[in-house]
């Protein structure tokens, strides 16, 4: 069994696949002092509840938090007994090439989802990612990163707004049901909603001229169905699983090589 893990600045999700299927998933809050013996006692509570004995043999990471690797290799070292293949590591080989500056860091994630991508839909495509941070990665004919665009995430700004201005309270982000808003709560979640609906579709067609060939907007993060209720053609296609897919397919990918 592969234990795949996908470190992501606010939540890590954990996923079990059989070879076939995912058969569970779990998220835990990102924190980097959390032990190896503190995952492995949260890890096999959930098996157990949930009935769930498979003999973990291999484990994959993405993360986009450095500090919380260590504990994470120490989980699978002394608890599955195997050493983990990290994504971004100098063993860890990619399926896809990555056309960027030189010396230029890519996040491991949005390595991840330009293999998930590439694997699921094809070459030429346009990934967004509504995380901490909301990203766009451009994916060649080919399937190589090619770069992207890195925006603030929709609870970032939020949050921001909060604590940049005292009057401001804490709002969830829904769709209003009218732009104009006539009251506070209702200005706030009327620009963030459809200010982001605005960034989004801007910044892809912007990417689509400059590309210059047809490309195709695929979505991930929790958030992502929210934003295409209020425009039906900003994305399409939606995936939930975008970035655990494509733990699956790097490590496959290391595995025959």
């Amino acid at each position: 069994m592969l234990l795949a893990i996908d470190c992501g600045n606010t939540n890590t999700v954990f996923a079990i696949w059989d070879g076939k299927e995912f058969i569970a998933h779990w998220r835990i809050a990102t924190n980097h002092k959390r032990t190896a013996d503190q995952y492995h006692v949260w890890l096999s509570t959930l098996m157990k509840l949930q009935d769930i004995s498979p003999e973990i043999t291999e484990v994959v990471i993405s993360s986009t938090v450095p500090r919380v690797v260590f504990n994470l290799r120490v989980l699978s070292d002394r608890y599955f007994g195997c050493r983990p293949l990290v994504v971004g590591k100098s063993d860890c080989k990619l399926p896809v090439d990555v056309r960027v500056d030189a010396g230029t860091a890519v996040g491991p994630d949005r390595l991840v989802n330009t293999v998930a991508g590439y694997d699921l839909f094809g070459g030429n495509l346009i990934v967004v990612d509504f995380g901490t941070a909301t990203t766009f990665d451009v994916v060649d004919e080919d399937g190589a990163y090619i770069g992207g665009v890195i925006a603030p995430g929709v609870n970032l700004s939020l949050e921001a707004l909060h604590q940049a201005a005292a009057a401001l309270p804490h709002v969830d982000v829904s769709q209003p049901e009218v732009v104009i808003g006539r009251n506070t709560v209702d200005c706030m979640q009327s620009g963030v909603f459809w200010g982001y609906i605005g960034v989004v579709r801007e910044i892809t067609n912007r990417i689509k001229a400059e590309h210059g060939k047809p490309m195709k907007v695929i979505s991930t993060g929790g958030l992502a169905p929210l934003f295409a209720q209020g425009d039906k053609g900003l994305f399409d296609e939606f995936q939930d699983d975008l970035t655990i897919h494509g733990l699956t397919v790097i490590h496959r990918f290391n595995k025959d090589a």
